[in-house]
C-alpha cells in the first residue's frame, strides 16, 4: 500500500456472510453509509461509484473493483472530487476489507492507503471508524 495507510477495525455479532452482504448489496450500504447509493457489478475491472449528499454537501466518488474474494476480502480504489484533487491515478485511495471470524462473530478490518500525511490519515481513520460502527448498528438492530 502506498502512502501513509489509515486502519479501522469493527467486531460484529454476526456471520462473516451477512457482513458480506452489508457491505456489498447496495439497499444495505444505503442504510449504514450515511444514504450512499452505490453502483456496481462487483466484477473486478468494473467501476464502482458512492453518490449521496454528506453534511449538506451532494457528493460522487467513483473507483474500480479490484479484487472481489467473497467473503472474507473485497479491494476497490476510490478517488472523491471533494477532495480537491485532479482525477489522475495518484490521488486514489485503494480501499482494502477483510472479513474474518465464524458464525456468531466478524472482524472488519478496514486499510486506506495514500493519505498525504498522518493528518489526513487520521481523518480517513475517524471517518472510517464511525461508517464500521454504523454499519455495526445497522447488524445488530442497535
Amino acid at each position: 500500500m502506498a502512502g501513509v495507510v489509515a486502519t479501522a477495525e469493527v467486531r460484529v455479532a454476526a456471520p462473516v456472510e451477512r457482513v458480506w452482504s452489508a457491505l456489498t448489496d447496495p439497499a444495505e450500504v444505503r442504510a449504514w453509509m450515511f444514504g450512499t447509493t452505490l453502483v456496481t457489478d462487483w466484477a473486478p475491472g468494473s467501476p464502482i461509484t458512492w453518490s449521496g449528499e454528506y453534511e449538506g454537501r451532494a457528493y460522487a466518488d467513483r473507483g474500480e473493483v479490484v479484487e472481489v474474494l467473497e467473503p472474507t476480502t473485497l479491494v476497490v480504489t476510490h478517488f472523491s472530487p471533494l477532495g480537491g484533487l485532479p482525477d489522475v491515478p495518484e490521488n486514489y485511495h485503494r480501499l482494502v476489507y477483510h472479513l474474518s471470524g465464524d458464525s456468531k462473530q466478524t472482524l472488519l478490518s478496514l486499510s486506506q492507503d495514500n493519505n498525504a500525511d498522518e493528518a489526513e490519515a487520521a481523518r480517513s481513520r475517524a471517518s472510517w471508524t464511525t461508517a464500521l460502527e454504523a454499519l455495526k448498528a445497522h447488524l445488530e438492530g442497535l
